[in-house]
């Protein structure tokens, strides 16, 4: 399984720059890919996991979620409002026409929607930012 480690590791300096542009860049999500980040960083190196436990960019997006399974509601609605308008792109760049594919992959769409701002705030409690800007 050794040889599997570089490939985590790989992917997690991928999702870690993803991550890091999305911070200036409102419509590409910071959160999951250090979420993923972290996995990947789990998985391929103790000592990469920990430098990036020490980092600011987790201390800021992941730790209150890491360690309490918590958010602010800054950091759930950063994550939340570009998704939303992504797969509202997607809601309406599907075909005009009025047939059952068309009718069922929007209900899908909008259920998905709905379950994710169920889960972000029924399922993640919301903290208080130690400063609030929001």
């Amino acid at each position: 399984m050794k040889a599997v480690k570089p490939l985590w590791i790989m992917l997690g300096f991928i999702a870690l720059a993803l991550g890091a542009i999305g911070v200036p860049l409102p419509l590409l999500p910071t959160t999951p890919f250090l979420l993923l980040a972290a996995f990947c960083f789990a998985k391929g190196s103790k000592r990469l996991d920990n430098w990036f436990r020490s980092t600011s960019l987790y201390k800021k997006h992941l730790e209150s979620f890491a360690t309490n399974r918590a958010m602010t509601l800054k950091t759930k609605l950063c994550i939340l409002i570009p998704a939303t308008l992504l797969l509202f792109g997607a809601f309406i760049g599907m075909s005009r026409k009025d047939n059952t594919g068309t009718r069922i992959g929007r209900a899908v769409i909008l259920l998905l929607i709905a379950i994710k701002y169920w889960y972000f705030f029924k399922r993640i409690r919301t903290i208080q930012s130690e400063k609030s800007t929001f």
